[in-house]
């Protein structure tokens, strides 16, 4: 059973333009492959920019110092 069935797919098709429509479905793909380029980013630039940033302890001393 499963989707491996071309009826299947269309059925969902169907369904997938009669719930969101024929505007909001391009924006909806459009937003996850964004998203999608976004999250590959972080995951290369992640390890470079971790080791450039401040530790948190830093930064919550100079807080407590001001009150």
């Amino acid at each position: 059973m499963g989707l491996s069935n071309p009826l299947h797919i269309a059925i969902l098709v169907v369904v997938l333009f009669l719930v969101f429509g024929h505007r909001r479905i391009p924006a909806m793909a459009r937003s996850l492959g964004s998203t999608k380029n976004e999250f590959k980013a972080g995951l290369g630039s992640g390890p470079e920019s971790a080791a450039h940033a401040a530790p948190a302890s830093a930064d919550r001393s100079g807080l407590e110092q001001e009150r």
